[in-house]
């Protein structure tokens, strides 16, 4: 299963949290959006930015397009999702991946049949 790797799985792995860790050794074929990129890079970084921004130079990173955006756009009316949040489902859908997130509140996987919830953190 190729999976396109929400912002939250990075930063739970920046972060030290070993689900995090071992989900992302495992995964081969991973993606990244330039939302997720740009995202893990604002935030609090632990890590030089130029660390960081050499680890994520580890995974494709998927092109963003007119396409993508309108698509993007109907989903965002439809779910009332943040915009990047509507990318990110875009992505997925456009590229048949599934979208590796614990993000249940905005993308419940039971009513989204292209989110994965790897692991969960309690």
């Amino acid at each position: 299963m190729r999976v396109l790797l929400d912002s939250v799985i990075l930063i739970d792995h920046l972060n030290g949290i070993p689900a995090a860790t071992r989900y992302l050794a495992e995964q081969k074929n991973a993606v990244i959006s330039l939302i997720t990129r740009a995202e893990v890079l604002s935030g609090p970084i632990m890590p030089s930015p130029a660390v960081i921004s050499e680890w994520l130079d580890r995974f494709p990173v998927l092109p963003m397009t007119r396409e993508t955006a309108d698509f993007a756009a109907g989903l965002r009316r439809k779910y009332r999702w943040k915009l990047p949040d509507a990318f990110q489902a875009a992505l997925a859908q456009m590229h048949d991946l599934k979208l590796a997130t614990r993000n249940t509140r905005d993308f419940p996987p039971d009513r989204h049949k292209f989110v994965t919830v790897p692991y969960s953190v309690e």
